[in-house]
Formats: C-alpha cells, sequence, structure tokens
C-alpha cells in the first residue's frame, strides 16, 4: 500500500456504483485511481475523493492497476463552489494539468502551484485574471516551456519601453530592432507587462504572488499567457472555452 497527497482533477462514473480519479501528486505525477463502491461512501471519504479535494490517499496497487482504500480530506475547497466562475476556473486548472503531467513526473512545485492558485482562488484574495495568468506562465516554465525574456534577441536591451513578444518561441524584439515580419506571431507589450512575465516564472514561490498590475497591465498580461499556453499544447481546452463564455 502507498500514501500520497494529491488533488483530484477529474472524476468519471465506472457502472452504477463505481468511478475513476486522476490525482495530481508532488512524487508521482498524475494517478489513475479505481475507487471502489464511490456512490456508498458517505462522509469524510466521500469528500476526500470529489473533485479538486486535496487529500491523503492510501492506493493499493494490484497488477497495472490502482485502487483507493482510504482517503482522509486535507482541504476540499469547498468555497469555490459558491461561484461559477471560480468553480469554471479552476477546472480549467485542473484539465491543463491532466493534459500535461504525466505518470511519474516528479514536481513539487507544480503541485504548489495548483495548491496556490486555488487557495488565492477560493479565498478571492487575487483576481481571477491574475492567477489564471500566473498559473498559465508558470505552469509552462515548470514543464520546460520558459520563455527567453532576459534581453532583446538582437541588441541585448534589457528594458525596452516597447517590444514584440514572439508567442512560438517565446522571444522578443525590442520596437527599434523588430523588423515587422510575421506579424501574426507576435503580440506587442510594453515594460510593464514584460516584468510581470519575469516576475511569475522567475521568482520563488514565496514571491510569486506578490505583485500588482494595473488593468491595462493585466488585460495584455492576460491575452499572453493564454496564447502562450495555448500555442505550445496545440489545442483547446473545453473548460477555458466554458469560463470565457460566463465572465
Amino acid at each position: 500500500m502507498t500514501t500520497v497527497e494529491g488533488i483530484v482533477l477529474k472524476e468519471r462514473s465506472v457502472g452504477e456504483q463505481d468511478k475513476f480519479i486522476d490525482i495530481l501528486t508532488g512524487e508521482n505525477g498524475v494517478l489513475e485511481v479505481s475507487v471502489k463502491g464511490a456512490k456508498k461512501i458517505n462522509g469524510k471519504s466521500g469528500s476526500s475523493a470529489q473533485l479538486l479535494a486535496y487529500s491523503r490517499f492510501c492506493i493499493d496497487k494490484r497488477g497495472k492497476y490502482l485502487y483507493l482504500n482510504s482517503a482522509e480530506p486535507i482541504h476540499i475547497f469547498y468555497g469555490l463552489r459558491d461561484s461559477l466562475s471560480k468553480i469554471s476556473l479552476a477546472s480549467y486548472f485542473a484539465e491543463v494539468m491532466r493534459f500535461c503531467i504525466k505518470p511519474e513526473a516528479q514536481n513539487k512545485d507544480i503541485m504548489r502551484l495548483m495548491l496556490n492558485c486555488l487557495y488565492y482562488l477560493e479565498k478571492g484574495e487575487r483576481s481571477e485574471s491574475f492567477l489564471k495568468a500566473v498559473f498559465e506562465l508558470r505552469l509552462m516554465s515548470e514543464i520546460g516551456y520558459m520563455p527567453d525574456i532576459v534581453a532583446c534577441r538582437s541588441c541585448g536591451v534589457f528594458e525596452p519601453q516597447e517590444l514584440f513578444f514572439c508567442i512560438s518561441d517565446g522571444g522578443f524584439f525590442c520596437a527599434d530592432c523588430f523588423d515587422g515580419s510575421s506579424t501574426d506571431d507576435y503580440m506587442k507589450i510594453k515594460l510593464p507587462v514584460l516584468s510581470a512575465v519575469r516576475h511569475i516564472v522567475l521568482a520563488d514561490f514565496g514571491r510569486l504572488f506578490n505583485f500588482r498590475v494595473s488593468d491595462g497591465t493585466q488585460q495584455r498580461l492576460s491575452a499572453l499567457a493564454e496564447s502562450y499556453l495555448l500555442t505550445h499544447m496545440e489545442r483547446n481546452f473545453g473548460t477555458l472555452d466554458f469560463y470565457k463564455s460566463i465572465i
């Protein structure tokens, strides 16, 4: 038997009583676990295995498959269910994690990112657009798609007032060096947006959420972060489409 801490990213019914759950863990990536008699489970054990629950799971391995033996809740994030937009955004985070994180992938920072985003989302201590951008850009950096935001690729200037950020490869040219070609792949942004991107991808987790931007900067940052994630994932997400339809 193995004990892991993790967040339930998805639950799927199987037959009349059973279900599968996908659990994001820090040590073992995303695990698919069978929950027998799920619809008969009440109380703490039942809530521990529901969508977005952060719990401690005792898991048995039989052959190639994993089965839930017992579960104990750590934090259920009930507050997310008070708002359709909150639970929809959290579901988008979960869908992206399921797609990006493979079994046996070890990255406790990814687990911490998910937990922190859900915590701030539940408490309403950061705006949804802020959390969405932080989640998208930091996750991309953690899984190997960190943008190259050190300096202009042509002249090396560190803090250009205006620049063109390349969505497909993550680099940028300052306004003076940009030749104007392939503009569909570039997004024109200003220095405050670049500074926010640098903070998100480079700051340690203790400081990750400790910054503020203006409404205009946030709008541009949100557009950049979403485009960057979708471009590099090479797909759309139904949960994102739904979230955008209700905000």
